[in-house]
């Protein structure tokens, strides 16, 4: 089981702060590393695989330091955004070069190219792959010593969606089998369909972590939005605009369903079922309709 720890710490490059005070445990399964362009997601990823020092703070992969420690790149995997490969090499021998620096050779090689299915282009030179080739070319040699902990920036970026699926299903059975997988991305879509956690970074700061729908519900000062379907959606919104609850309810003639601001999340969810019952009203659909991961990230980024 890695845990990677990151403790209070901050990176500048000489008057830019590009990480300021940022603490986030990263465990086993799954995690989502999100973020706007410049917030510091690619700053935060090169201290956590040791290629950059903290400026303060520490940042350590099972209790060892990351910086300058050898040792744990026998545990990390790591496939950076910016192109880092020999394009005059085929792609398995790129892979083969990778494996003999862990020790390992042509035979753990082979079954990383198959992990990511580029068997069939692995005697190209990668100066002929596509990007998205180059991207899973980077993830086989990232993965041939089988490493316990992942480190992806922007992994889906060049990607077909059939290359971004087999992907998405790679990294999920990894998270499956116990191992620790970040990844960067700007694709909400995906990352709400993958990750089991999110860690939010805003301009160099830790903005949230957790699931994104308890994010979302421990944001009191956002109102929360709701799409309900009732047997008498008029009866309902005469009897809910009244609470103070409540700062704004729409019919919506389309939808056939009201559109409901709740500024109280935990009064509301118990007054509704109240008033339903109470007034003899059916409730058909109750649905949050900001809960999303791109809602919730748009609330965080905007803060």
């Amino acid at each position: 089981m890695t845990t990677l720890s990151i403790d209070h710490v901050s990176r500048w490059f000489g008057n830019v702060v590009a990480v300021n005070d940022i603490t986030m445990t990263i465990g086993p399964g799954v995690t989502g590393l999100l973020g706007p362009n410049g917030a510091g997601k690619s700053t935060l990823i090169n201290m956590m695989g040791g290629f950059l020092a903290p400026s303060t703070g520490t940042v350590t992969l099972d209790g060892k330091p990351t910086w300058r420690n050898e040792a744990i790149y026998k545990h990390i995997g790591i496939v950076p955004e910016r192109e880092a490969m020999y394009d005059f090499l085929t792609g398995r021998e790129f892979v083969v070069a990778n494996a003999e620096l862990q020790g390992l050779g042509a035979k753990a090689a082979q079954k990383a190219l198959a992990t990511v299915e580029m068997e069939y282009a692995q005697d190209r030179k990668i100066s002929t792959y596509s990007k998205g080739m180059r991207q899973r070319v980077k993830m086989a040699s990232a993965l041939v010593h089988e490493p316990s902990l992942l480190l992806l920036d922007e992994p889906f970026n060049g990607m077909d969606p059939r290359q971004r699926m087999q992907l998405m299903d790679l990294l999920r059975r990894m998270g499956d089998e116990g191992r620790t997988v970040l990844f960067s991305s700007h694709i909400l879509e995906e990352v709400e369909q993958l990750a089991w956690h999110i860690e939010v970074v805003v301009a160099g700061r830790h903005a949230a972590s957790g699931d994104f729908r308890k994010i979302r519900r421990l944001m009191t000062d956002r109102p929360h939005r709701y799409l309900v379907r009732s047997s008498d959606d008029r009866a309902l919104a005469a009897a809910l605009i009244a609470d103070p609850s409540t700062s704004g309810i729409e019919v919506d003639l389309a939808e056939g369903a009201l559109r409901i601001q709740a500024v109280d999340f935990g009064r509301f969810t118990a007054l509704l079922p109240k008033v339903a019952r109470d007034h003899g009203i059916r409730l058909l659909t109750v649905s949050p309709s900001d809960e999303s991961l791109e809602s919730v990230f748009s609330y965080l980024v905007a803060a």
